[in-house]
């Protein structure tokens, strides 16, 4: 072998140096290497347990036994939400008051008019009328926004605003 590297013209002893070179190169590259993975298996050491010891497995069957019980439970809320959704739709909600003068010869504008609707704009109007010497209340039905008796300006008024609650333009 000595013949072949001298007659490549290569000085032995630049041969050793290149490969004591490669040597140091390769065992840095060895004991990098060795930290990365030492670094890599503490890693999964402390991923691998769990807060109190237990393993991954189980951290993990626990939470979907969680997720399982909580996709059960949204089925039911749902059913709950809709249930909700209708009594709030037949509940009254939306209103409408307006404040007048019944009689000239009182003031202060005690009488006054109660429009009480749900979704549909079914309820009722109250018509409280005051004066000097008595409070008069008087009760219409509305169904779907219409009354079968007729209704005073006051309580068409009412009932206007009653069935625009919610909106921007309450205001006539």
């Amino acid at each position: 072998m000595s013949g072949t590297i001298e007659a490549m013209g290569i000085d032995p002893g630049i041969m050793i140096i290149l490969l004591l070179v490669l040597e140091v190169v390769l065992l840095i590259v060895v004991l990098s290497s060795t930290m990365k993975v030492r670094r890599m298996n503490a890693r999964y050491n402390s991923f691998m347990k769990g807060q109190n010891g237990l393993s991954l497995e189980k951290d993990i069957s626990k939470k979907m036994t969680r997720i399982d019980k909580y996709a059960n439970s949204i089925g039911t809320l749902d059913d709950a939400i809709q249930q909700v959704a209708e009594i709030q739709a037949k509940s009254v909600h939306k209103y409408g008051i307006v404040k007048y003068d019944a009689f000239d010869d009182v003031g202060g504008k005690l009488s006054f008019v109660l429009a009480l609707l749900d979704d549909s704009d079914s309820g009722f109007v109250l018509n409280a009328v005051h004066s000097k010497e008595n409070c008069f209340l008087y009760i219409k039905e509305i169904v779907k926004g219409e009354s079968y008796i007729m209704l005073s300006n006051e309580e068409v008024q009412a009932l206007r605003i009653a069935k625009r609650y919610g909106t921007d333009d309450i205001l006539e």
